[in-house]
């Protein structure tokens, strides 16, 4: 009788350890796991409406996955332990002290995404570094076949602006690069997971004369084009090649420096060439990547998880291809020497030109 008893104590024990956690209805139909997480909602609202126009994956959507990375890699190991301030990585500074943090070279020309961001923050009561890291999951949400990031809320607004160097720029040769990485604790593989942003990404700053640029074929749709047309020879410039751009493959594509030597790295090249056909892995890896990023510097404890706030994606199936015009003979595979790289279909039509991105 006695050992009945404790296995149904068992039995129930386990059960209720596997039952699901009550969902707090937050209204119209929307439910989460923690009511502190239901005052997201209209924040969610209000930005998809009013900052990334009905919810689409075009300028303001990159420029919010890019402000995810501008400020939480503003945190630095080594500067710590010289007992210097190493920056409070993902903390909001970047809006906090806006005026400060835009004037570094590595973030010229985001003041007008910081402007543009400071009110609705303002307007709901969020923290700076919760806005930034929510509108920068919710951007990427809109893009088709994009991850659901994690989104951690509860950094208070107590944030130091960041030093200034700790963001890598285009211009920056491969080693400085990973090494700058390094110190916030990202591997070269990690960095290649992080970049795999670039497939949903423009540049509007390094060369202002062609502004919307964007750094593959298919900028709103996160697929692996990104990570297969930076591996293809470059044949022109899409700017003036001045100031981190690499020639591109494709008319009005823009080709940054630090890609193009990050690919083709022996650190790095491999990962590099096996997101090129991996969809399910890419999008895996960037969640990883990211939510290991977006609570760098902060306290775990002292956070909340909220990402059953983030919309789900779009679901989509992509192959990988190579632009019309293009062969295998066109991919460049100096820097992967373990294993060959997928042979790819060429897409068919004549060769085109990539339009810019615009709001």
């Amino acid at each position: 009788m006695a050992f009945k008893t404790l296995f149904a104590l068992a039995t129930l024990a386990t059960a209720a350890f596997a039952a699901p956690s009550p969902l707090v209805s937050c209204g119209g139909g929307r439910s989460v796991k923690n009511a502190a997480c239901c005052a997201f909602f209209p924040v969610l609202d209000d930005i998809q409406a009013n900052l990334f126009s009905g919810g689409t994956c075009e300028e303001e959507a990159h420029e919010a996955i890019r402000l995810i990375f501008h400020d939480a890699i503003g945190f630095s190991n080594s500067l710590t332990q010289q007992g210097k301030f190493g920056g409070g990585g993902a903390d909001g500074s970047i809006l906090a002290f806006s005026d400060i943090e835009t004037s570094f070279a590595a973030n010229f020309g985001l003041d007008f995404t910081t402007e543009a961001f400071i009110p609705f923050a303002l307007a709901h009561g969020v923290s700076f570094g919760d806005f930034v890291h929510f509108a920068g999951a919710v951007a990427a949400s809109n893009c088709l076949g994009g991850p659901r990031l994690q989104f951690m809320a509860g950094r208070p607004n107590n944030s130091r602006a960041s030093p200034d160097g700790l963001v890598p720029q285009p211009t920056d040769g491969v080693d400085k690069i990973f090494a700058r990485m390094a110190d916030a604790g990202f591997s070269p593989v990690e960095l290649v997971h992080l970049l795999t942003a670039h497939t949903v990404s423009a540049q509007y700053e390094v060369d202002t004369d062609v502004a919307g640029s964007p750094f593959d074929s298919t900028p709103s749709a996160f697929d692996n084009q990104f990570f297969v047309e930076s591996l293809l020879h470059g044949t022109a410039f899409t700017g003036n090649g001045k100031g981190g751009e690499s020639m591109s493959p494709i008319p009005g594509e823009f080709r940054l420096a630090s890609d193009f030597v990050i690919s083709r790295d022996s650190r790095a090249a491999c990962e590099w060439q096996a997101l090129a056909t991996d969809h399910q892995a890419m999008v895996n890896n960037f969640q990883a990547a990211m939510s290991k990023l977006s609570t760098l510097g902060q306290t775990g404890n002292n956070l909340i998880d909220c990402s059953d706030v983030i919309p789900v994606p779009i679901a989509a199936k992509f192959t990988a291809t190579l632009p019309p015009g293009k062969t295998m003979a066109d991919i460049d595979r100096s820097g992967c020497a373990s294993f060959p790289f997928p042979s790819l279909a060429t897409q068919p039509g004549p060769v085109t030109s990539v339009l810019p991105v615009t709001a």
